[in-house]
């Protein structure tokens, strides 16, 4: 055994976990820390290596491990060789409408999951944006919201690879019960985002109409990579051969989908080593490996078993632990990957995981992160607007509301 008990371990680890995330630690260094903090403590130590050996050597963790690895190298080879200026700048000249291109621009950048990669459509929305006269906090909210709107139903978004993986629940399956709260949320981003707001048309896009097979050749070609990656994503999910359950199915699109980055933009070895000297690929990279040291370590501490007591006995409500809780830690630890890691960590051994739950559990971590005051596009894009968290508030909590209503609506009627 270890120094103390395992819930009074979990407290602590919890406190040092919080300690870190305040401080801006890596999420990667921060999950793994707070695994070993909490080993150390509840656990014999002669068990701590085969934790960790376990943790390591399993396929499905080394296949996630190693398509984030993939999606962020995709990511940042995106940036390097400027092929994503060449999607935006492309798709803003076929869309002659302000309103769908500002919430369409952040939206298809934000297929990119880089921290803080909200800054890379803000110039973009900014002029857009201008042209509807929004005030700054209206513009910092379309580019936050409609960035993220689209993550619940993305395939290869780490945090639904990483749900899936700690939940045994395929991709698709999460994803399906997902759509109406992507329905939600851009209706709902759409009507407070552009209430009262009258459209204007771009009258440069009009005059060059000849120019549309051109811009429409140049975004389908920025967009082949991301969209070669889904395609074979759901491809090998509706074949059956069952590698979505190792999530074999993301890592063979991912790599797929570098291929194809690389053959259309001839890229050197020079632009692909880059982002290898970068550590934000590695900090996201363990901070998946964390999530599944963390979720490991729970479950052979037994932690779970104690909240399995406390809601045989009435005293936790169940869907409290599948709501609030999973909303309470990604708005306190400002990441979605760790509010899911910890609450599928202390709900394993209390039910048994479906569509339904896995979905809820991501719902409510996802919603969560999006609002706090630490997650990095929100703060970011406020500072890039020069306006302040509070009054983009005014527009985000309404948000969070209806959106979060609705999943809550599809986990009771459905």
């Amino acid at each position: 055994m270890g120094f103390v008990d395992p819930l009074t371990a979990l407290v602590v680890s919890f406190c040092f976990l919080g300690v870190m995330l305040y401080k801006r630690v890596n999420l990667g260094i921060t999950l793994n820390a707070t695994a070993l903090l909490l080993a150390s403590l509840s656990l014999n130590w002669q068990k701590i290596p085969t934790v960790i050996f376990e943790t390591t050597v399993d396929l499905l963790t080394i296949s996630v491990v190693l398509a984030t690895f993939g999606i962020m190298l995709l990511s940042q080879l995106y940036k390097e060789t400027g092929i994503i200026n060449n999607l935006s700048h492309s798709l803003s000249r076929i869309i002659n409408n302000s309103k769908i291109v500002s919430s369409v621009l952040p939206a298809v950048i934000g297929f990119l999951p880089v921290a803080g990669g909200a800054l890379m459509s803000a110039p973009l929305v900014d002029s857009e944006a201008e042209k509807l006269g929004l005030k700054p906090e209206k513009k910092a909210y379309v580019n936050v919201w409609f960035r993220h709107a689209i993550f619940p139903v993305y395939p290869i978004s780490q945090i639904l690879i990483i749900t899936a993986a700690l939940t045994g629940i395929t991709i698709p399956s999460i994803i399906t019960r997902q759509i109406p709260v992507v329905i939600a949320m851009i209706i709902v981003g759409y009507i407070i985002g552009f209430w009262k707001t009258p459209n204007v048309k771009n009258k440069e896009n009009s005059k060059m109409k000849n120019s549309l097979n051109s811009d429409l050749k140049r975004f389908f070609t920025s967009f082949s990579p991301i969209l070669a990656t889904i395609v074979v994503v759901v491809v090998l999910d509706l074949t059956g051969f069952g590698s979505a359950k190792q999530s074999f199915d993301v890592l063979i699109a991912t790599f797929i989908g570098l291929a194809v980055l690389i053959a259309i933009s001839k890229l050197s070895l020079k632009v692909f080593a880059s982002p290898l000297k970068s550590w934000g690929i590695y900090g996201i990279t363990f901070a998946a490996y964390g999530a599944f040291l963390l979720r490991n370590t729970m479950v052979t501490t037994g932690i779970s078993e104690i909240f399995k007591t406390l809601v045989t006995n009435g005293s936790v409500d169940i869907i409290l632990l599948l709501t609030v809780a999973p909303a309470a830690l990604g708005f306190l630890t400002g990441s979605p990957s760790g509010g899911i890691a910890i609450s599928v960590s202390i709900l394993t051994g209390i039910l048994t995981f479906s569509p339904k739950t896995a979905a809820m559990i991501y719902t409510s971590a996802y919603l969560g992160y999006l609002i706090a005051p630490t997650h990095l596009c929100f703060t970011f894009t406020a500072d890039y607007f020069k306006c302040s968290l509070g009054k983009v508030y005014k527009y985000m909590i309404p948000s969070f509301l209806i959106s979060f209503t609705t999943a809550l609506l599809i986990y009771f009627l459905v």
